[in-house]
């Protein structure tokens, strides 16, 4: 099969199969992926082939830039990893099947040759070349999480625990059901099957939660345990909360959860990667992600807590997202078996079912898989838009398959008149599935395309880890580094402490020199310990250190930068400090330094610790000069300060407030897609009607051929009968001219009916190629479009907006201190005196 064409936010699945000869036909099946934002939901016994199929379109949605979140439980989707571009036999090697080797008397050096070499062939048969698996690695980061183990990215539960960032006075409806998906997993972890209506943990847990989280608190085990112990209400219901649920029997479940969190295997689950949807669908560097949660390694009471603290995170996630009708991200859940039963009410089933009515208008796709369609819950899938029904064991699963189906067909107002898909799901065979797409006139029957990934089985432990190695950023949580500010004390008090008879350095003195009281002193804290400052120099051990206060002029100030087009309104504010000035006194504002040091953080008095203080420059000491320099302040950031704006020119989208350059790419991108699919769809509908009505053209001209040919053969066969008439009469005797002159004109007709069918055959070639250059000029349309999106972030070009002068505020400009460091070096390393900021400095901005 030739490779097929590469169509925007199209996946491509397979090629159209015929069940009655059994063969493929060269017809590619191209997916629309917006289509999964209806959802999706594959179904197919053992060997079935449904982990090719959804492996398919998972690598087609991670090379269409979707992220995804991806629920293993079986261990299979790991399989995603494994990509190799080369198809070397080494690359094969450590992935094989020993004992398949050992079976067919192979070495294992001999099967990945074979295997290397099946895959090969194999994608090369469905028209891949290995340049596609290149742009499949570099399209998305494929990530294997381990809850609970530390085999892949362990994830840190504890912040499924913090209160979500919505309000609880217009979102309190679904904080609430959160809070009970919550609260069932982990009683779940406990042992606890408790009803959320009825059970006194439930109902308790849930009052803590709603406390909590009504105040924008967030919580973790400890505190739990103990608001169990204490709670933080007074009251449930009607009832005194020690009516209600007596302290002893309290104590008893905050034991319970005591347990849960003392034990050495759970320790994994407080460590790793913060349970975030929004940081593991993209990466640092706004690349979207595949992040598979692989779950094998867990017992069932474990995985249905991950399971359901995750569903409803992913929840949360999305009702925070805008709308669209372009597919932003996936939700894939491999093995749905036992999370969306058709009669109990586990956890995961009222997240997962929410999801399904809810996820459609923020753009996110749900697609549930599983070998089990008996144990399903049709109902909840009835707005399900596609179906790809495989292979089945069993009559009972077909018959409950198609009860599903037929209500989802029923349920989107469609007929499932003149389709027999009870004959047809009998006859599927293996890689073979029936696709029905409510958004299609018609159901398809495909034979699924070679995967990319080498499909090598569900993987261990010891795999993943080999896998992972060197990507593990998600370590024991640790606690975290005192910053400068808190060390300062400790550091300058472990250094030696400068002898009291030490004298000051030349030009300075012990105190402060005296101003006139008009004029307000600051003094700028010192938040470099001397070490650190040394370190940043590379200078050797330091035996003793002094703080030492030079003069400055510093200014305080605020900027707003407005733009009302764009609704923008942000403030600014800056602290300065000049220690630059001309002849005539006035500071060089140019060669000021911004501190990070906020007005608020600035002293009036200096620490006990300085040892002394410079002489002052004229200006910091006279009244009038310092008025001047609030003046010349507010000119130079006048001219200076300016509001720089990633803008992109195409869809007006720029760099928000506080947003970070992720957050914005990640953003941009998810307005290019949609920008993309619209100009698609104008694209196919402007070529649409110039197709349909060649090809309407085209469908005359052959029905007109085959008259003509018809017309043709009958004129040959009528011309043969009447020379064979006229020879006759000619051996009989018969001399008529009148036999020749019939002769002639059926020849002459027979030469008009063959120039009617070559007529036809010219005009079928021409509309032929009429549509071949339409088709081109589609096709080069539609990839200068593809270019034009692929990378939106190319085309930003930033703009700045200059403050008006009544946005300069100047708060205080007067006389400041910057304290630097008198570092004496330890003569084993050389010896000497330095002097170094404790101070910080802002980059400019």
């Amino acid at each position: 099969m030739k490779a097929p064409e590469e169509r925007l936010g199209s996946f491509y699945l397979g090629a159209e199969y015929d069940l009655k000869s059994g063969a493929r036909l060269e017809q590619p099946v191209h997916y629309d992926a917006r289509d999964l934002t209806t959802h999706a939901v594959c179904v197919g016994m053992t060997g079935s082939g449904k982990t090719g199929l959804c492996i398919d379109l998972l690598e087609e949605a991670a090379l269409d830039k979707v992220p995804v979140i991806l629920v293993d439980p079986k261990g299979d989707m790991t399989n995603l990893l494994l990509q190799f571009p080369d198809l070397l036999p080494e690359d094969f090697l450590p992935w094989i099947d020993q004992d398949e080797a050992r079976r067919k008397g192979q070495s294992p050096e001999e099967l990945a040759a074979s295997t290397a070499s099946m895959w090969k062939n194999g994608l090369a048969d469905w028209g891949i070349a290995p340049e596609r698996i290149r742009q499949l690695k570099a399209a998305a980061e494929f990530t294997i999480y381990t809850p609970g183990s530390d085999a892949g990215i362990p994830v840190n539960i504890l912040g499924s625990l913090a209160a979500p960032k919505l309000d609880f006075e217009t979102e309190a409806e679904a904080i609430r059901e959160r809070i009970a998906g919550t609260v069932s997993a982990l009683l779940g972890l406990t042992g606890i099957d408790a009803d959320p209506v009825r059970s006194r943990e439930s109902i308790l847990l849930s009052a803590i939660f709603e406390h909590f989280w009504r105040a924008g608190t967030d919580l973790d085990l400890a505190t739990l345990i103990g608001s169990i112990q204490n709670p933080p209400v007074r009251q449930v219901g009607v009832f005194d909360v020690n009516t209600f649920y007596p302290e002893k029997e309290r104590f008893e479940l905050a034991m319970s959860f005591n347990a849960l969190l003392a034990s050495p295997s759970f320790q994994s689950w407080l460590s790793g990667q913060p349970l975030d949807i929004a940081s593991m669908l993209y990466t640092a560097d706004a690349r979207p992600r595949v992040a598979i949660f692989s779950l094998a390694h867990l017992p069932e009471n474990e995985r249905m807590f991950f399971v359901t603290l995750l569903l409803e995170n992913v929840l949360t996630w999305t009702r925070a997202q805008q709308g669209t009708s372009s597919l932003r991200a996936l939700l894939y859940f491999d093995e749905v078996f036992g999370y969306l039963p058709p009669v109990s009410e586990p956890p995961s089933k009222r997240p997962l079912m929410t999801m399904l009515k809810q996820a459609r208008a923020f753009g996110v796709g749900c697609i549930l898989v599983t070998q089990n369609p008996v144990d399903l819950d049709y109902k909840a899938l009835t707005n399900t838009g596609t179906w790809f029904i495989g292979k089945l064991q069993a009559e009972r699963d077909k018959a409950r398959v198609l009860e599903g189906l037929k209500s989802a067909i029923s349920e989107a107002g469609g007929s499932d008149a003149g389709f027999d898909f009870d004959t047809i799901i009998s006859k599927l065979g293996n890689r073979v599935f029936l696709m029905h797409n409510v958004h299609e006139e018609r159901p398809v029957i495909f034979q699924t395309r070679w995967a990319m990934s080498f499909l090598s089985g569900p993987m261990t432990r010891p795999q993943i880890r080999t896998l992972m190695a060197g990507r593990k950023n998600g370590s024991p949580a640790q606690p975290p580094a005192a910053t400068a500010r808190t060390v300062i004390a400790t550091v300058a008090e472990s250094a030696s402490a400068p002898d009291a008879a030490t004298p000051l350095p030349s030009g300075y003195s012990a105190v402060p020199p005296g101003l006139d009281p008009s004029i307000r002193q600051l003094f700028v804290p010192a938040t470099i310990d001397p070490a650190a400052a040394l370190a940043k120099r590379s200078e050797g051990a330091l035996a003793s250190t002094e703080l030492l206060y030079e003069p400055a002029l510093i200014g305080c100030a605020s900027v707003d930068f407005v733009d009302a087009k764009r609704g923008i309104s942000q403030n600014r504010r800056l602290v300065l400090a000049c220690t630059e000035f001309d002849a005539a006194g006035n500071p060089d504002w140019e060669k000021s330094q911004p501190l990070i040091a906020t007005l608020d953080e600035l002293s009036d008095r200096p620490e006990t610790r300085a040892a002394g203080f410079a002489a002052l420059p004229d200006t910091l000491g006279n009244a009038r000069k310092l008025s001047a320099c609030s003046r010349s302040l507010s000119d130079f950031l006048y001219r200076r300060e300016r509001l720089p704006l990633s803008i992109h020119p195409w869809t007006g989208l720029f760099r928000a407030e506080g947003e970070s350059e992720r957050d914005f790419t990640i953003r941009l991108q998810q307005a290019a897609r949609e920008v993309r699919d619209r100009e698609v769809d104008a694209l196919e509908k402007k070529y649409a009607t110039q197709l349909e009505r060649i090809a309407e053209k085209i469908r005359k001209e052959e029905r007109e051929l085959a008259q003509d040919e018809a017309e043709h053969q009958n004129r040959k066969a009528g011309e043969l009968i009447g020379l064979g008439e006229t020879m006759l009469g000619f051996f009989l005797g018969r001399k008529s001219t009148r036999g020749i002159g019939s002769a002639i004109n059926r020849r002459r007709m027979t030469a008009s009916a063959r120039a009617d069918v070559e007529e036809s055959v010219e005009t079928i070639d021409e509309l032929k190629h009429e549509r071949e250059v339409i088709e081109a000029e589609l096709k080069e349309e539609a990839a200068a479009i593809a270019a034009r999106w692929e990378h939106p972030e190319s085309a930003l070009s930033t703009e700045e907006i200059a403050p008006r002068r009544s946005d300069v505020v100047v708060q205080s400009v007067t006389t400041g201190w910057l304290p630097f460091w008198q570092v004496t070096l330890d003569p084993a390393s050389g010896g000497g005196k330095l002097f170094v900021p404790a101070f910080e400095t802002a980059e400019a901005p």
